[in-house]
């Protein structure tokens, strides 16, 4: 019995000698960073048609061809990207 406490306790006190390591998680960038929110930068809303965007923000600096059914396609600005199903606004996202 006494045998098992003593390994018990070097166990133990093994244990409470590794050393302690943690990482720090930085927030201050989403604090500073624009949020995804269409008050932010204006850019296409849910929607708009190809053509309004394009008439409303002008051509994108890149556009990518359409992948998969249904098509999604995807327009680069400056800024943010546009994703379209068929030729209507999903959604515009931010880059960070």
């Amino acid at each position: 019995m006494i045998f098992r406490i003593t390994t018990l306790s070097a166990a133990f006190i093994c244990l409470l000698a590794l050393p302690v390591s943690a990482d720090v998680l930085l927030i201050d960038s989403i604090n500073t960073a624009p949020i995804n929110s269409e008050e932010g930068i204006p850019r296409p809303t849910r929607s708009m048609s190809m053509d309004q965007v394009s008439q409303r923000y002008g051509q994108p600096v890149t556009a990518h061809p359409s992948v998969g059914e249904p098509p999604i396609t995807r327009w680069d600005y400056g800024g943010y990207s546009v994703f379209f199903e068929y030729d209507l606004v999903l959604t515009s996202v931010l880059h960070r």
